[in-house]
């Protein structure tokens, strides 16, 4: 048996928007396109989370409402405050505490912690986690409780800019 957790990075966020705190920073038309076609990508390929957990910063609530009505998600969304500069281990936290009876949860966040976490995870180094990618992870655990580096394997990190231009389109 296997569990799955996608770590799904915001999208590419307005430095030029008139917001005052970073946690409200919002995303720009190219993040909006981004997560849109992440989310038509995913509903295509699957597998759908049944659960996500998001980070509370506008651009990260922003990609994951983006994502999810584009693909027809129909996933639970918890809000989470900890997850907005959230270190590997506040991750792995959130994923002992996931009910063993969701196969798929979704994390919605912020580099450098999604990098960092899918390295962690499935022991492939991921260097680069561009805004709006979103990687797979299979994890060799019968129990969410039982994740540990390393009891994963990386299925695969989608871009999306190697996305092909049907899934931009509105």
């Amino acid at each position: 048996m296997h569990r799955t957790v996608l770590l799904f990075r915001h999208g590419k966020s307005d430095w030029h928007a008139d917001y005052g705190r970073d946690h409200d920073r919002p995303l720009n038309p190219r993040g909006k396109r981004a997560s849109r076609a992440m989310g038509r990508w995913l509903a295509n390929t699957g597998p759908l989370p049944e659960l996500i957990l998001c980070s509370t910063a506008v651009r990260a609530r922003a990609t994951c409402d983006g994502a999810r009505e584009a693909g027809a998600w129909i996933a639970n969304v918890q809000y989470e405050r900890e997850l907005y500069h959230a270190v590997p281990e506040v991750l792995l936290h959130y994923i002992h505490e996931i009910s063993d009876s969701i196969q798929t949860v979704m994390l919605v966040g912020h580099e450098p912690t999604w990098s960092v976490t899918t390295t962690l995870l499935s022991g492939h180094p991921i260097d680069r986690f561009p805004t709006a990618s979103l990687a797979r992870v299979d994890l060799s655990v019968v129990s969410w409780a039982h994740t540990i580096p390393g009891a994963g394997k990386l299925i695969w990190h989608q871009l999306p800019k190697r996305l092909p231009d049907h899934y931009y389109s509105d």
